[in-house]
């Protein structure tokens, strides 16, 4: 073989090895992800600054360390469901898969670690709740639950780190100003959270199908939050600068998630075969994004709602080449 041709073959011997990677760590649902901590910081009226970007990153790192763990720990089921993915297909190996998932999960709390020791507590939290998820609880009427409250979290990660970072600028007792944080974000992570238990549910039918109970039931969940995002705050009456646009905003990103989720929820219901039922879940992980941007306009960061949606149009041109489920 000739230096061009060994040099080609190496190329494409490297891309197809990103490409299971980013299949295995499920790239495309990564901009589901940056909102949760942004929408934590606007939670507490306060912009988001380094801390907030530590928390997003090991945020992130955390959310592919699960990626990673949860095809490591179903490669005997996938192997007969999926044949396709990445470890059953003999792309990735099992060990290099496991390792991936520790060394994420480390680089995390390295990340949570420099926004300082409530966010580690938090980010040692919720890495707990992923590797418990995907190890133990995921097969077990507890998974659903246990994966809101990862995404619960995610949320109070961002909400802790900008909390400990603004009280130790103004010479405020951490303590007291992280867990002041921490209950103002407690609605927009319950809300999250519940959102993500319903998809879950969701999900644990999609190679089967044959559910309509499920999808009906996530789309309750779907108009509920979507009705309550949109309802008026009692503080953005006509006669409050600015509060009334900001509301305006929240309802319209609340109408955009419902739609998302709920689109696709109800062909499932309507049709539960496996196909329509992992497109439900798709578009219930994709409805993240307005979710988070809703409760960012709701915290009264109008900025903040209008950069996550930016990365809507990116989000959905990584899945075209990598299925975010």
């Amino acid at each position: 073989m000739s230096a061009r041709g060994s040099g080609g073959a190496a190329a494409g011997s490297a891309r197809e090895t990103l490409g299971a990677w980013a299949e295995l760590l499920r790239v495309s649902a990564l901009f589901t992800v940056v909102g949760d901590g942004l929408a934590g910081a606007a939670a507490l009226g306060a912009r988001p600054g380094r801390a907030t970007a530590l928390a997003v990153g090991a945020s992130l790192c955390l959310y592919e360390a699960g990626m990673a763990l949860n095809d490591w720990a179903d490669r005997d089921e996938d192997a007969v469901d999926r044949p396709h993915r990445p470890i059953p297909s003999g792309r990735i190996s099992p060990p290099a898969a496991l390792a991936a998932a520790g060394g994420l999960t480390a680089a995390g709390l390295a990340l949570a670690a420099r926004a300082g020791r409530p966010s580690l507590a938090v980010g040692t939290a919720l890495a707990a709740t992923v590797w418990s998820y995907d190890l133990r609880l995921k097969h077990t009427p507890a998974g659903p639950a246990a994966m809101g409250a990862a995404r619960s979290l995610d949320l109070l990660l961002g909400a802790t780190a900008t909390a400990h970072a603004a009280g130790s600028a103004q010479g405020a007792a951490p303590p007291a100003g992280t867990r002041r944080g921490v209950r103002a974000a407690l609605p927009a992570a319950a809300v999250l959270g519940v959102h993500t238990a319903a998809v879950t549910t969701v999900s644990r039918r999609e190679t089967q199908g044959g559910s309509t109970a499920l999808p009906l039931a996530a789309l309750a969940v779907t108009g509920t939050v979507g009705a309550l995002l949109g309802r008026r705050p009692p503080e953005a009456g006509p006669g409050t600068p600015g509060r009334g646009a900001r509301h305006a905003l929240a309802a319209t990103l609340a109408a955009v998630y419902a739609a998302t989720a709920g689109r696709p929820l109800l062909h499932a219901a309507l049709n539960p075969s496996p196909a329509l039922t992992q497109r439900a879940v798709g578009g219930g992980i994709r409805a993240m994004i307005p979710l988070q941007g809703a409760l960012a306009a709701r915290g009264g960061a109008v900025g903040v709602a209008l950069g996550v949606m930016g990365l809507v149009p990116l989000a959905r041109t990584v899945a075209r080449k990598v299925s975010p489920t």
